[in-house]
């Protein structure tokens, strides 16, 4: 079993990497949002997964060591494949998965091509505990990133003239439907509940 490569990108697309270690290159799937973090680079390193089936060896390829942590638990419930784990990690941050699990967020879950509502409860039931026990599970609620767009579009509000409490209130309930917004996004929503 290989834990990391790391080496030359010697070819990129979203769905897959080949990276040069060794005079070999090696092609490996990724997920989009391993995509979005080696884009650019000259030199990746990734964390490993490998499926060994009768017609081939294949490499899964991760840009964080907690993304193929999360791969191996969403491989672990019956019916979910590495194809569709993947497709789950590309549609998906894996922030956004711990937390739709945690919160037992079967739409959310439903809305990746490929996951039906049988699989999403299963997904809730089988990795629920074991997600509450992974230590990236205590920063979903509110990351760095997500707090530092929620701070800006609370000073903005309360310039504007809201009351504190209820724009904090506001906002929050807005993170929590729609994590990955921008400050402008997050602002013309809440402008729309306050």
């Amino acid at each position: 079993m290989f834990e990391y490569i790391q080496g030359k990108i010697a070819g990129l697309t979203p769905a897959n990497a080949v990276i040069e270690a060794g005079a070999v290159g090696y092609f490996i799937h990724i997920s989009l949002n391993t995509y979005s973090a080696i884009n650019g680079k000259e030199q990746a390193k990734l964390y490993l997964h490998q499926v060994v089936r009768e017609d081939a060896h294949l490499l899964y390829g991760f840009a964080s060591s907690s993304e193929r942590e999360l791969f191996r638990l969403l491989i672990s419930v019956n019916g979910i494949g590495s194809s569709t784990a993947l497709m789950m990690l590309s549609s998906l941050t894996p922030d956004e998965i711990r937390k739709a699990i945690l919160e037992e967020n079967v739409n959310l879950l439903k809305s990746i091509k490929g996951i039906g509502a049988k699989t999403a409860q299963r997904v809730i039931i089988d990795l629920k505990d074991k997600i509450g026990k992974t230590p990236a599970s205590d920063q979903i609620l509110i990351s760095p990133a997500n707090n530092t767009i929620r701070d800006e579009a609370l000073s903005a509000l309360v310039m504007l003239g809201f009351a504190r409490k209820n724009v904090e209130k506001e906002l929050d309930n807005i993170l929590k439907a729609n994590p990955a917004l921008t400050v402008e996004q997050m602002i013309k929503m809440a402008l729309k509940g306050l």
